[in-house]
């Protein structure tokens, strides 16, 4: 394919019958879209036909963007961004009723989604989040407490998003063909939140320290983040157990006393 890069890790999505049902897990009608890695546009174009306010494309590639310039050039509700979207600042894109979707290239994929979720008041600015990983990425995003797939990643993806629905979809469905599966999920911002957590950061540094023996206790690690006047005040905090066999709410609540320091 004349477009195609390895080294963006583009793997095109070919099969209308996933496009459709990706398309159809929201209602795209007078909404604000984000597209991230649009490709050649195959998802763009049926986007366009839900009749959204406006499209957005973030496209790395130089020969894409340009592809896809001259493709949408009569269409007002498109706008084609030319940036790499870890460069590019979605705290920008001020709109109300705005969709993120993509096709993530698999490998920087966990790095775009903590992009996502650090933008500030998510849950005022979107309604729907939609992405596709490799699956095995995909079962640490959503993994439940307990599990074998339970871990930073599904800890501080669960403190901003809920997980509405997910499906896998087979590596024939792309050109050319990845060889794995990938999962779609699509999220929706938390309304509410029970606990104060100002900087995502922080909760990704406080996963960080305690995640990393994960197979030891966290009672050496945690006097690195918290003083023991503050533990005390976490309930059902249990200094003896691992990192995995520890709740969520106790990393939200760690981090909240983080923050009080």
């Amino acid at each position: 394919m004349k477009y195609l890069k390895k080294s963006l890790g583009q793997n095109f999505l070919i099969d209308k019958n996933i496009v459709k049902k990706i398309l159809g897990l929201s209602n795209l009608n007078n909404k604000n879209i984000i597209e991230i890695g649009p490709g050649k546009g195959s998802l763009s174009d049926e986007i366009l036909k839900k009749k959204p306010k406006s499209l957005v494309l973030i496209e790395k590639d130089n020969n894409l963007s340009e592809f896809l310039v001259n493709k949408y050039k009569t269409n007002k509700i498109v706008k084609i961004i030319n940036i790499d979207i870890l460069k590019f600042k979605l705290q920008n894109l001020n709109k109300k009723n705005q969709i993120i979707l993509g096709n993530l290239p698999y490998n920087i994929s966990s790095q775009i989604l903590i992009k996502i979720l650090k933008i500030k008041n998510i849950e005022k600015k979107f309604t729907d989040v939609i992405l596709m990983f490799q699956k095995e990425l995909a079962q640490k995003i959503i993994g439940k407490y307990p599990s074998k797939d339970y871990g930073r990643l599904s800890i501080i993806t669960g403190f901003k998003l809920q997980v509405i629905k997910k499906f896998l979809v087979s590596f024939n469905c792309f050109f050319p063909k990845p060889k794995v599966t990938s999962m779609v999920i699509h999220f929706k911002p938390h309304k509410k939140y029970k606990f104060n957590i100002k900087e995502l950061s922080n909760l990704e540094k406080i996963t960080n320290i305690l995640f990393s023996n994960r197979r030891k206790k966290i009672n050496k690690n945690i006097k690195k983040i918290l003083e023991t006047n503050k533990m005390n005040q976490i309930r059902d905090l249990n200094t003896n157990l691992r990192p995995e066999n520890l709740a969520p709410e106790i990393f939200y609540k760690i981090t909240e006393l983080y923050e009080m320091n």
